[in-house]
């Protein structure tokens, strides 16, 4: 497909392993990114804090939280538009948990600051696909 090409051409900047079609999307991919490791961060520190559940694998509440949004980290890093659409579909729900719980909490600063995460990733992933058109 033509979007999938890893070299320049007349229309297109792609360089190396980016899918950069515009000069300022090397800025939304790079803040979608850090936005993207910092969900995954703070849903790995919400395991463990306040203290990790009894009688639970660990392993299995992990797998649970990050396998879905594992799939994205080579689509996210590289700026691939067809990847943060798909990523945007995902976030949804994990936007949707962080509120719920932040709500059920009462406004525990980890779970309104995951809907926080969420949200911008969310955003800027669309601002990215914007800025990214070829």
């Amino acid at each position: 497909e033509a979007d999938c090409t890893l070299f320049a051409s007349s229309t297109h900047q792609t360089t190396g392993l980016f899918m950069l079609y515009a000069d300022n999307a090397r800025f939304t991919r790079n803040l979608t990114a850090a936005l993207y490791s910092a969900v995954l961060v703070l849903l790995v520190i919400t395991t463990f804090y306040p203290q990790p559940p009894e009688g639970v694998s660990v392993l299995l509440i992990l797998a649970v939280k990050l396998l879905p949004l594992l799939p994205f980290a080579w689509v996210v890093f590289r700026g691939h538009n067809r990847g943060y659409i798909w990523l945007s579909f995902v976030i949804i729900f994990y936007f949707t948990q962080a509120v719920v719980t932040a709500w059920l909490s009462e406004g525990n600063a980890l779970p309104v600051l995951l809907a926080l995460l969420t949200f911008l990733l969310f955003t800027v992933a669309m601002v990215h696909l914007k800025t990214n058109r070829s």
